[in-house]
């Protein structure tokens, strides 16, 4: 099976979309995702791009993706984000996550940063496994904080 590992074009981000749901399905929150190809586009390819997307190809079909975004560590400086490395049930085990891994690596120290980090659901065994034998460290005794966007406006209300 050849697969071309590639950055993503503007319409890819239908198919991307596609995965994203896949995703958030298997994450047991299927209603979850809120955008969609088109805010991909604007939010990944206008002048003020947010990520870099790169996306697997098997026979002319995306078949998975790893999207990367800049953030910045007062500890550390320069560190990319991984928000999601995705590749479609059908090809899992087929060393196409290694290959988006690998771009995803060779990016970040294009790019010079000291870290490369990313979450993984607790129950994910799969992945947890998946991640720890290419060398990462899974922080366990890390929590993730988030506050969302009815969050953002109750806090807000309450410290303006």
């Amino acid at each position: 099976m050849k697969v071309l590992i590639r950055k993503a074009l503007e319409s890819d981000m239908v198919d991307v979309i596609r995965l994203i749901n896949e995703l958030a399905s298997f994450e047991k929150e299927p209603n979850a995702v809120e955008i969609d190809a088109k805010k991909l586009v604007e939010d990944g390819f206008s002048s003020d791009k947010l990520f870099q997307c790169f996306v697997a190809e098997v026979e002319n079909s995306i078949v998975g993706m790893a999207l990367v975004y800049p953030r910045y560590s007062t500890w550390k400086g320069a560190v990319l984000h991984l928000e999601d490395l995705i590749v479609t049930d059908k090809y899992r085990s087929a060393g196409i996550g290694t290959q988006l891994l690998t771009v995803v690596v060779q990016y970040g120290h294009q790019l010079g940063v000291k870290r490369i980090s990313w979450e993984v659901i607790d129950w994910n065994e799969g992945a947890i496994k998946f991640y720890e034998s290419k060398g990462a460290k899974v922080m366990r005794d890390w929590d993730v904080v988030q506050l969302n966007q009815e969050g953002i406006k109750n806090y807000l209300d309450k410290h303006n």
